[in-house]
C-alpha cells in the first residue's frame, strides 16, 4: 500500500515506529506535514497539493493531527477522504473526539461510565452547576485543553469559584467534573484497534499532580482489565466512530468512567510499558480494512 501520514514532526516517537511498521510490512509510507497541504475544491475533482506536487494514489491515510491544527487538519483530511483515501480514522469521528462537550455527551447518551460533568455558560449560575457536580474537590477543565494543560483541581467551594469567574471572565468554556478520589492519582490508558482492545496500560502522575500524563512526568505500567473495563473501552470508541483510540479511564468505587477519548494517541509509553508492537497491530488493520468507500460514516456528522 501506499499511505500518506499527516503529522507535523516526522521525529516524534509515535510517528518514526508508524513508518518502520509500515516499511517492515512492504508498504510506502510518507510523511506530510499537514500545514503545508492545500487544495482544490473542485466539483468532482478533488485535489491535493503539497509542496508544489500534485499528490495522488494514495491508499489510505493516518491522521495525526495535533490538538493546535484541528481545523485545518479536519479540513485536509475531509479532502483525502473526497479523493477516496481511506482513513484511518475518520475526520467526523475525529471531530467528534475533540469536542469535549460533544464527547461527554455522546458517551452519556450511549451509558458509558462517566464522572459527574456539568457545563454552563451564565457565569451567575456557578454555584449551581458546582453543587451538581458535587461539590469540591473538583476538576475544572477548559473544553480546548489537551494533554493536561488547562486542567485545574479546585479544593474548596470558593476556589473553584474564582477559578471558574477567572475563566469565564476571559470567555474560555469550560466543564466541571467530579473528582474521583479513589482513583489515587492513576488512570488506565487502552488502546483501540478495530473494535478489540490490544493493549493497556495504569499511569500514575508525578508526586503531588493529580494529572497522570506521561509528559508531565507521570510513570506507566502494564495493567490487565477487568471485562468491565475492556468493555467499556470498545463501546467508548464506537461511541465516538474511531477506528483506532486510546480511551482515558478512571477506576471509580461504581466501576470505570471514562474521561477522555483521544484520537491520536501516543505509542512510547503503551509500548515501553507493556512491550507489545502497537504500530504494527495499526498498520495491520489499515490492510485489512483500507478500500475506498469503505467509511463508517459517508461524511454524517
Amino acid at each position: 500500500m501506499k499511505i500518506a501520514m499527516m503529522a507535523r514532526s516526522p521525529s516524534l516517537y509515535s510517528h518514526r515506529r508508524l513508518k518502520e511498521a509500515a516499511e517492515a510490512r512492504g508498504h510506502q509510507l510518507d510523511i506530510i506535514n499537514t500545514l503545508r497541504c492545500y487544495m482544490n475544491i473542485a466539483s468532482r475533482r478533488p485535489e491535493m497539493y503539497y509542496n508544489g506536487e500534485k499528490l495522488e494514489g494514495y491508499d489510505a491515510v493516518i491522521p495525526r493531527i495535533g490538538a493546535s491544527v484541528t481545523f485545518y487538519g479536519l479540513a485536509v483530511l475531509r479532502q483525502f477522504e473526497m479523493m477516496g483515501v481511506y482513513p484511518l480514522n475518520e475526520s467526523v469521528a475525529i471531530g467528534r473526539s475533540r469536542d469535549k462537550l460533544r464527547s461527554m455527551q455522546l458517551l452519556a447518551r450511549d451509558g458509558i461510565g462517566l464522572p459527574v460533568t456539568t457545563f454552563a455558560h451564565d457565569p451567575k449560575q456557578t454555584d449551581e452547576v458546582l453543587k451538581l457536580a458535587g461539590g469540591a474537590p473538583i476538576v475544572i477543565k477548559l473544553l480546548e485543553g489537551t494533554q493536561g494543560l488547562g486542567v485545574v483541581l479546585a479544593d474548596t467551594d470558593r476556589s473553584a469559584t474564582s477559578v471558574v469567574e477567572a475563566f469565564r471572565a476571559s470567555g474560555t468554556l469550560i466543564l466541571l467534573q467530579e473528582f474521583i478520589k479513589e482513583s489515587g492519582g492513576t488512570d488506565i490508558r487502552a488502546i483501540v484497534v478495530g473494535g478489540k482492545v490490544i493493549a493497556a496500560m495504569k499511569r500514575t502522575g508525578a508526586e503531588g499532580d493529580f494529572r497522570s500524563n506521561l509528559h508531565r512526568g507521570g510513570s506507566a505500567q502494564v495493567i490487565k482489565l477487568s471485562p468491565e473495563e475492556r468493555s467499556t473501552a470498545v463501546r467508548a470508541a464506537k461511541s465516538m466512530g474511531l477506528n483506532v483510540c486510546g480511551v482515558d479511564m478512571l477506576r471509580a468505587n461504581h466501576g470505570p468512567v471514562v474521561m477522555e477519548v483521544n484520537s491520536s494517541p501516543g505509542l512510547e509509553g503503551v509500548e515501553n510499558a507493556t512491550g507489545l508492537d502497537v504500530a504494527g497491530k495499526i498498520i495491520e488493520y489499515l490492510e485489512n480494512s483500507a478500500a475506498k468507500g469503505n467509511t463508517k460514516t459517508k461524511g454524517k456528522g
